[in-house]
């Protein structure tokens, strides 16, 4: 059976059709049992769809760079210690 962590993990390969069969089944099973998953694969569902509706135009250079320097300095930072 699956966890709820390795449903988040797969999600986008289930969405894709990318999994094979064994590995689609213990993903349904786990759906079947988990509602808190359910409701995550349909929220996955719906931002596909709804970025799939985005015009297809470049963000403006600023919000770019803004963007770019968040993510610079997120992917930078230690992981928490346990």
């Amino acid at each position: 059976m699956l966890t709820c962590q390795q449903v988040t993990e797969l999600v986008t390969r289930y969405l894709e059709g990318g999994m094979e069969w064994r590995q689609r089944m213990a993903f349904r099973c786990h759906l079947a049992l988990c509602p808190h998953c359910r409701r995550y694969v349909r929220q996955m569902r719906v931002t596909i769809a709804t970025l799939g509706r985005l015009p297809e135009e470049p963000p403006p250079p600023q919000v770019r760079e803004a963007l770019l320097a968040h993510y610079r300095a997120w992917s930078r930072k230690p992981p928490p210690s346990v």
